[in-house]
């Protein structure tokens, strides 16, 4: 049993900063990659970012990349994503995910999921 839990969201203005984090807890050898994915109101829920399983390897959809920052803390059981010159269009549910691979983009892809934490930029 694995468990995953979001936190950090919040309400910021467009150009602030927030980070978002992803504590997990159970059977964490068996969780290869990390990912953040978001959904929007109506709209389906999207790759935002991605972590291999020791940090050396990131990758980042093109509508944040230079934006956001993903990273791990493995002794900490936790995975981070920095998010900086926010933008309306970033508002969204945010989602931690564990998978077996990095490299995928797909929700379907990821075998376990946080609860989400709301993310609202105004302008």
């Amino acid at each position: 049993q694995v468990q995953l839990v979001d936190s950090g969201g919040g309400l910021v203005q467009a150009g602030d900063s927030l980070r978002v984090s992803c504590v997990i807890s159970g059977r964490t050898f068996r969780i290869y990659a990390m990912a953040w994915f978001r959904q929007a109101p109506g709209k389906e829920r999207e790759f935002v970012a991605s972590i291999s399983w020791s940090g050396s390897s990131t990758y980042y959809a093109d509508s944040v990349k230079g934006r956001f920052t993903i990273s791990r803390d493995n002794a900490k059981n936790t995975v981070y994503l920095q998010m900086n010159s926010l933008k309306p269009e970033d508002t969204a549910v945010y989602y931690c995910a564990a998978g077996p691979s990095a490299t995928m983009r797909g929700a379907d892809r990821y075998d376990y999921w946080g609860q989400g934490t709301q993310v609202t930029v105004s302008s």
